[in-house]
Formats: C-alpha cells, sequence, structure tokens
C-alpha cells in the first residue's frame, strides 16, 4: 500500500481498488473486457469526519462498496476511489 500525500475531507473516504481478477477458479482467463469493476478495496485516507457523524472506517481496513460508488481518481500512477463513507457497504 503506498503512502499517499492527501487528506479526505469531511466524511470521504480514499481507497485503493483490488485488482480485478485475471482467472476463473477453473483456470479460464478472463479478457479485459468482460472484468467486472473491482467492488473491493484498502482504505488508504479517511477524512475527519462531520460534527453528526464520527467516522467508521480507518486506514488499512477492506471494504465492499457499490458498483458505481465514489469518484476515480489518479495520483502518482495509481488508481483510486475518493467516496462518501455511506457509499461504503461493509467493512471485511
Amino acid at each position: 500500500m503506498a503512502k499517499v500525500n492527501i487528506q479526505p475531507l469531511a466524511d470521504r473516504v480514499l481507497i485503493e481498488p483490488v485488482e480485478a481478477e485475471t482467472k476463473t477458479a477453473s483456470g479460464i482467463i478472463i479478457p479485459d473486457t468482460a472484468k467486472e469493476k473491482p467492488q473491493k478495496g484498502k482504505v488508504v485516507a479517511v477524512g475527519p469526519g462531520t460534527k453528526d457523524e464520527s467516522m467508521t472506517v480507518k486506514v488499512g481496513d477492506t471494504v465492499l462498496y457499490g458498483k458505481y460508488a465514489g469518484t476515480e481518481l489518479k495520483l502518482d500512477g495509481a488508481d483510486y476511489l475518493m467516496m462518501r463513507e455511506s457509499d461504503i457497504l461493509a467493512i471485511v
């Protein structure tokens, strides 16, 4: 996990998506065009929360999120997602 120099504001969370599977359990290789968008990632930065909501997730947590959640960002050549904590479905 790379150290990123970004501080999310309010209830926002920066997530590094886990790479999509390139092979099925039976060994069939999945082409890029058929890969599912990852819905699991690692939290790399967390905002301070809001006065009404404290943050539940912390840096290092692995989380599940909705397929279309967040805004895609590219920082130092790596892909990340910025989303509100409420877009996160679960900590795994």
